[in-house]
């Protein structure tokens, strides 16, 4: 299947116009996007001119974080990052992923946070800016305007069904997104003077063979965590953001309840694929290390020890005692971000339904070990 990037542009247009009745701005939105795109371009060649030598370098063991929105993924992305481990890809070096932009950009970023679209992010379920270290699928949707970010904020509304689009066993755009995203990661450990790079791809969930395929000594770190919370959690962040922009709990109930029905069935697919890859034997267990989210809040320190272990990095004495410090931080923590599962239509008895292979493999204390 191939859907070109002007029939993404127009499906998007038309999307959000019939939706939303906003028919103006996204046309503003368009013509800032291909200005973007001239700068980066001309960006990256002078990349190429001057750093030749770590442009066309190709990434050494990468560390990936894994699993669905609000299963922990960006708070175990942003320890490892902040605490030295690696290096993470910012929000605002992947809209401008190039080594000399940023070098000229850096210094006007104060002024960049007060119009970035960032603000209608809910700061309940983390807080994000620019300068952010958040999931490379950005870094994808805002070079191709492709991918499940693409899927969950926009073709969701549709009113046919395009989960085909974002869908690598119909339409694989794997190698282009592999590329794409390793040339980001090159230019990051330059900038943040690193040999490593700690990534976070939800979208991998769906098709994480092949990635294992493109970067055979990666190490993966599956995040699991209850459906019943994380599910829930994903389409109230989404909604959460919709709703700040675009007014979406104002919206007619039948519109809301199609768009929570789609974004249910990509919030699934990202589950039940990684489970069906997982039992099947296409992923080579020696690379993926499954984290629960109950030992990221109650057993953080132990959890760890296995995370470095397992990602061959020798913990610093300072490292040591801010794990510390976090574990028992983890262990008081209360989150803000409240939602209910009657709000979007569904009920614990479906999720359990619907899950039930997800909770037997992963969350079944008999088989976690195994």
């Amino acid at each position: 299947m191939e859907i070109n990037i002007l029939k993404r542009i127009l499906t998007s247009y038309k999307i959000l116009g019939s939706t939303f009745g906003t028919w103006f701005s996204p046309i503003i939105t368009g013509i800032i996007i291909f200005l973007l795109r001239i700068v980066v371009a001309m960006g990256r060649v002078l990349d190429l001119l001057f750093f030749p030598q770590i442009v066309r370098n190709s990434i050494k063991e990468p560390i990936m974080i894994v699993g669905n929105p609000r299963s922990g993924t960006t708070f175990i992305h942003r320890f490892l990052v902040n605490n030295g481990i690696g290096t993470g890809s910012q929000l605002w070096q992947m809209l401008y992923p190039s080594i000399i932009l940023q070098k000229v950009i850096k210094p006007f970023l104060p002024f960049l946070e007060k119009v970035s679209p960032t603000r209608h992010h809910s700061t309940a379920a983390h807080a994000t800016s620019l300068q952010s270290v958040e999931t490379d699928d950005a870094g994808i949707f805002f070079r191709f305007i492709d991918g499940f970010f693409h899927y969950g904020f926009i073709l969701s509304w549709a009113n046919e069904n395009l989960f085909d689009w974002v869908d690598p066993k119909q339409r694989n755009t794997s190698k282009r997104d592999y590329q794409w995203l390793e040339s980001i990661w090159l230019r990051n450990q330059y900038l943040a003077g690193s040999d490593r790079t700690v990534g976070k791809l939800f979208s991998l969930s769906v098709n994480l063979p092949e990635f294992l395929m493109e970067f055979p000594d990666s190490k993966i770190l599956y995040i699991i965590r209850d459906p019943l919370s994380v599910i829930p959690s994903g389409l109230s962040l989404i909604t959460g953001v919709l709703d700040k922009r675009f007014g979406f709990w104002n919206l007619p109930i039948e519109k809301r309840q199609h768009f929570i029905d789609r974004l249910y069935y990509g919030l699934m697919q990202l589950q039940l694929r990684f489970h069906d890859d997982w039992i099947n034997g296409r992923i080579d267990k020696s690379m993926v290390l499954i984290v629960p989210f109950d030992r990221m809040m109650y057993d953080f320190d132990k959890l760890m020890n296995e995370i470095l272990k397992f990602i061959d990095h020798l913990p610093s004495d300072d490292l040591i005692e801010e794990i510390n410090k976090t574990a028992e931080k983890q262990r008081n923590f209360k989150s803000a971000h409240e939602y209910d599962l009657g709000k979007f239509g569904l009920s614990s008895e479906k999720i359990k339904s619907d899950c039930a292979p997800i909770y037997e493999t992963f969350l079944n204390k008999k088989n976690v070990s195994s």
